[in-house]
Parts: structure tokens; C-alpha cells; sequence
């Protein structure tokens, strides 16, 4: 056999990264991830980006301790979910803003697919949708999910 036709890696996707936040939509992603990884045996790492406070208002300081909150219970449940499933899923909850986060883990993860909810929000009509920034700035397969 000639060692130069030997390709190095695999036919098949290993991890997906999934953006959460507790929208149906997120939730509609996370479980479409679960279904893709089981049948193709990845691994699913589900992210949850918190935003930094812009200012030390007790406002703004407020959301981040319910964004803290919220990461608390999206975490046992994303593990239960990933039991059912059997699928081995890891759940990362950062600091920044959701579409360089689940960028900079798809990159250093070297992730097969980014999966993201579509954004229901009335700002994605001033600022843009999370979902389309993600797909325009992704270097991997970006799937949106209503």
C-alpha cells in the first residue's frame, strides 16, 4: 500500500459546541446537538457566555449575579439531559460576549459545528442577531435552529 494515500483523522464529526441561555430556542439547539451526537458519537460542550457588566451600577452588577444564577440551574439540567442522551458533554460557563465565546471554544476545541438558536429578542433588529454574527464570523459549520 502506498503510505501516501494513508489519511491521518476521522470520516465522522468528534465535537459540536452548542451557545445556551436558556431560550426555547437554545434549548431547541442543545437538544438537536444531543441527537447529531448521539447518533454520531461526539462530544457536545454546551456554553454559556456572561456577559461582563459595562458599568459597577448596582444594575448592572444585579444581571451579572442572575446571569451567575442562571448558569447554576442550566448546568444540572444540561447534565440530566446529557444522561437521557448518553452523550459525554462538558458545560462551560464564561465570561464575554456569546459569539467570540462560542468562536474561541469551537476553535480551541477544534470543534465539527457550532449549533445556536435563532434569536427572538427585539434587539437582533438594532444590533444584529447573535445567530448571524456567528455564522458570519465562524470558521466552522454554523447551524441555526428556530
Amino acid at each position: 500500500m502506498n503510505s501516501k494515500a494513508f489519511e491521518f483523522g476521522y470520516d465522522e464529526p468528534s465535537v459540536f459546541v452548542v451557545g445556551v441561555n436558556g431560550s426555547d430556542t437554545s434549548w431547541r439547539a442543545l437538544y438537536y446537538a444531543f441527537g447529531l451526537g448521539r447518533r454520531q458519537h461526539c462530544t457536545v460542550i454546551a456554553v454559556f457566555a456572561m456577559t461582563h457588566p459595562a458599568a459597577q451600577d448596582t444594575t448592572m452588577v444585579g444581571g451579572y449575579e442572575a446571569n451567575s444564577g442562571l448558569a447554576a440551574e442550566l448546568k444540572p439540567a444540561i447534565q440530566a439531559l446529557a444522561t437521557d442522551y448518553q452523550v459525554k458533554t462538558r458545560f462551560m460557563c464564561l465570561p464575554g460576549d456569546p459569539v467570540s465565546t462560542l468562536i474561541d471554544i469551537a476553535a480551541e476545541h477544534r470543534a465539527d459545528g457550532i449549533f445556536v438558536g435563532a434569536s427572538q429578542g427585539f434587539g437582533r433588529r438594532l444590533f444584529g442577531s447573535n445567530a448571524v454574527r456567528t455564522v458570519r464570523r465562524g470558521h466552522c459549520p454554523v447551524t441555526v435552529v428556530p
